[in-house]
């Protein structure tokens, strides 16, 4: 985990100096009623975002934003929060970090863990962002850096919607703001004609801002983030004008580096952010908590049944992750070959939602191994020449000659062959 703390450069800004400007936070919000952020198409219909979009939303989302989902317990912390709170923040650091790990308040409330890994984790991402220094949760895929990310910011902000999805195609515009092209054409450039992005609405109003997939967007729109990060500014040449973050304003990136095709960050992009490293789960037991917990929150947003003793199956689909992503069985006896895919916590969830759901609609309603199988065989079977015999290896030496497991054995050679 690296959790520098260096002092961010001062980039030198070359050319014109532009004229500081005192921009009013009320200004850039009513700007959501006339256009979402960059990533939106540009205009006065445009979709809006936020809580305004949620007063909009239908009554039974199906995946609410984590401050909509879990807003009895943010509540709740901040009714009985008596400590010091940053500049515009919804709760204190302290209450932050048990809203992400969970607790109970002393009138008896119990906040559910949204993390389930090392507490000083956890710590070090809050306060980072009561600093000045940005935060980029580092992992690889299924490591829970989206999650982590957006409940942070529903605790800091209360709004978690203030986000650009890094792409391939992420545009500059995306970070910085873009143009409502029939205003500008009418009138010329204008604070009227220019819609923020979700970036520059979090500079102004004091919220914290979100970049998913820092390393998947192009370097150099990656590059926009560092006069922001730096400077706390966001220049807008066409106007002579910029605007300054207020206090309580900080971005949260998420990136890795497993992924192929992604764009490494520079070094004096990289310098701007604290790292924190979000590490697979360090037992078994942790993962199969973590993955119960999930499936249980998505089958009740997805009205399935509870499956009776389904703790089990949960179990097998954790240990054959495990032991193929280590390349060794949990007894350290048999070292094995890993397919190519990541076999991540994320997916781990994915499969037994899936065979959740198969239990639900076309089985007695128990989860059982001929629920997950499927949906393992095509988590670890990416490759389909290399993974299908890796997988076919792994069957014959390990699964058939274990305890307990012929069923799991026989159900995936089912559906393997």
């Amino acid at each position: 985990m690296d959790t520098r703390s260096e002092a961010a450069d001062q980039a030198e800004l070359e050319g014109d100096s532009v004229m500081p400007v005192s921009v009013d936070p009320t200004t850039v919000d009513d700007d959501r009623n006339q256009s979402a952020s960059a990533n939106a198409p540009a205009g006065p219909d445009a979709h809006t975002s936020g809580h305004a979009a949620a007063a909009e939303a239908p009554a039974e989302a199906l995946r609410p934003h984590a401050e909509d989902a879990f807003a009895a317990e943010l509540a709740a912390l901040a009714a009985q929060d008596d400590r010091p709170r940053p500049a515009r923040w919804k709760l204190s650091p302290w209450a932050v970090a048990t809203y992400l790990l969970g607790g109970t308040l002393p009138d008896g409330t119990v906040i559910t863990p949204k993390y389930v890994g090392p507490r000083r984790i956890v710590e070090v991402a809050v306060t980072t962002l009561a600093t000045d220094r940005a935060l980029l949760l580092l992992g690889v895929p299924g490591t829970a850096k989206t999650w982590v990310s957006e409940h942070l910011a529903a605790a800091v902000s209360g709004d978690s919607t203030l986000l650009v999805q890094g792409t391939a195609g992420t545009p500059e515009e995306a970070i910085r703001y873009g143009w409502n092209y029939a205003r500008l054409l009418a009138h010329g450039p204008s604070r009227d004609a220019l819609v923020p992005s979700p970036v520059m609405r979090a500079m102004a109003e004091g919220m914290t801002a979100r970049v998913e997939e820092l390393t998947r967007i192009p370097a150099d729109v990656q590059d926009t983030l560092i006069t922001i990060l730096s400077e706390k500014t966001l220049p807008i040449p066409e106007l002579g004008q910029e605007v300054q973050a207020v206090r309580g304003f900080n971005l949260i990136a998420t990136a890795n580096d497993r992924d192929r095709g992604v764009n490494d960050l520079s070094s004096a992009l990289r310098r701007r952010f604290n790292t924190v490293v979000l590490p697979l789960p360090e037992s078994t037991d942790a993962e199969v908590d973590i993955v119960s917990r999930r499936v249980d929150q998505i089958g009740r947003s997805l009205d399935l049944p509870t499956a009776p003793d389904g703790i089990d199956e949960i179990r097998r689909v954790v240990t054959v992750f495990r032991e193929l992503r280590d390349g060794m069985t949990t007894d350290g006896r048999t070292k094995l070959k890993s397919p190519s895919g990541t076999l991540s916590t994320a997916e781990a969830i994915s499969v037994v939602t899936n065979g959740l759901a198969l239990a639900a609609h076309f089985g007695d309603g128990v989860l059982r191994a001929s629920d997950v199988a499927a949906g393992i065989l095509g988590a670890v079977v990416r490759d389909p020449a290399a993974d299908r015999v890796i997988w076919q290896e792994y069957l014959e030496a390990v699964v058939r000659e274990r305890d307990g497991w012929t069923d799991f054995y026989r159900a995936c050679r089912e559906v393997g062959a």
